[in-house]
């Protein structure tokens, strides 16, 4: 039976550590490309779960240095594969780095807002926008497909954008400052 020592550490954990905790540590800051931290981590999983675990001892009841050793290993792939589930973390220094916010998602908004102002455009409107600038067809394609004029196309292009701007303008998109864009 073992005694127990002040602190509340039994003898057989303190026996586990003062035999194997040194040639241990130096196997896992191998393992771990130096980064002790990690290595005194998984180092101490490891003397808790031998511990806890009596096929950590052999028939003669010193600790199996190797099921330390496999126990480790273990605890350090299962850590770096639930490392790799997770997203990327990054730290305080990488912050500059972060998306600003105008990511994916406002890319989804502005592509709704815009949406939005085109199908409140009249219906000639629309379609020489969506012939033209969706479908990127030149402006006598455009006219052949409607059935108007070239002319027909070109004047409803310019009023369409006028009328777009109006509803992305207000919809939220751009300045409202009319003058914006034009030449002094």
């Amino acid at each position: 039976m073992t005694r127990s020592v002040p602190g509340g550490i039994d003898d057989s954990l303190r026996q586990l550590y003062d035999q194997h905790a040194s040639s241990l540590l130096t196997y896992l800051l191998r393992l771990t490309g130096g980064d002790r931290h990690w290595a005194e981590d998984v180092l101490q999983d490891t003397l808790i779960r031998a511990w806890r675990h009596p096929q950590a001892r052999r028939p003669d009841g010193t600790w199996s240095r190797a099921w330390l050793r496999t126990v480790s290993r273990r605890i350090l792939i299962d850590g770096i594969r639930a490392a790799r589930a997770r997203p990327t973390e990054l730290g305080d220094c990488q912050i500059d780095e972060r998306p600003d916010g105008n990511g994916l998602a406002q890319q989804v908004v502005d592509a709704t807002g815009v949406r939005e102002a085109l199908a409140a455009l009249p219906e000639r409107f629309r379609e020489v926008l969506v012939a033209v600038y969706v479908h990127d067809r030149p402006v006598n394609e455009t006219a052949d497909r409607l059935g108007v004029p070239p002319g027909t196309v070109k004047s409803r292009t310019f009023y369409a954008l006028k009328a777009l701007r109006v509803e992305l303008l207000a919809r939220g998109f751009g300045d409202d400052d009319p003058t914006e864009g034009r030449a002094a």
